[in-house]
């Protein structure tokens, strides 16, 4: 049988998703728990001495994590990285998304050079979104570029877009952008079984399904359009980012309580 892995210093790098916007917990920094959170509690259970960083910052772009958090990273000399990046970039009105895909195959071969365990994710699918949804076939050829990313250098994927899971809204916070915590649950046993690494983590209850009627649906639409999409549109228009004034909630190593 595969011997099960045992890692020592975990850094995170990325944006919202690695931060853990969606899962709230007032008693963590910057208000969050969130996936990476729950990945390097179960790491720890198998290593006393178990570091863990978090560079993540809701609202960043792909070239701003390279730029802030990818040296820092390195620095820390961690034995497994996770970064997602690029999703961000999927929704601005204009990408290249070739050249995203050699920025981000740059600091991928950066990373995997170190001879640490480096995990990379595509873009999920959101085709279920009427306003998302019209970006499907942008992050369809993006995926593929990450894939062969991944492979050009030995990076482990994990492939969202294939988690059909995500299909339920319920997985879905609030402004149908960012995991529930349910949703941050599940990809952490995601990210768990493709490590390898054995846990305890239970998923919540998702709660009852979501009114499917058109009335509804309708109040529900209206009541996102305007407390999550007009806002979110007014950021895009002013250049202005969620992120603005976030820190990293996790600079340095340190043990995960």
């Amino acid at each position: 049988m595969p011997q099960e892995p045992v890692f020592h210093r975990y850094v995170a790098l990325g944006d919202s998703f690695s931060e853990g916007v969606g899962d709230p917990d007032p008693t963590r920094p910057n208000g969050l728990r969130g996936w990476a959170d729950r990945v390097a509690e179960e790491l720890a259970r198998r290593d006393a001495d178990f570091g863990y960083a978090n560079l993540a910052v809701r609202g960043r772009l792909l070239g701003p994590i390279v730029d802030e958090q990818l040296d820092a990273a390195i620095a820390m000399e961690p034995d497994l990285v996770t970064i997602y990046a690029g999703g961000n970039d999927l929704m601005r009105p204009r990408v290249d998304l070739d050249a995203l895909a050699a920025r981000y195959d740059e600091a991928i071969g950066k990373l995997t050079a170190t001879g640490a365990t480096v995990l990379m994710w595509t873009a999920f699918d959101a085709g279920w979104s009427a306003v998302f949804g019209k970006l499907r076939g942008r992050s369809a050829i993006y995926n593929e570029l990450v894939r062969e990313v991944a492979d050009r250098h030995g990076a482990t994927l994990v492939d969202f877009w294939r988690f059909g899971e995500y299909q339920d809204l319920r997985m879905w916070d609030w402004d149908r952008l960012h995991m529930s915590t349910p949703g941050h649950q599940n990809m952490a046993i995601r990210v768990l079984g493709t490590l390898g690494a054995p846990h305890r983590i239970e998923m919540d209850s998702l709660g009852p399904d979501l009114p499917t009627d058109k009335a509804s649906r309708r109040r529900a639409d209206l009541a996102w359009t305007k407390d999550f999409l007009v806002p979110w549109v007014g950021r895009r228009v002013r250049g202005s980012s969620s992120g603005d004034g976030v820190s990293a909630k996790r600079p340095t190593l340190a043990p995960i309580s």
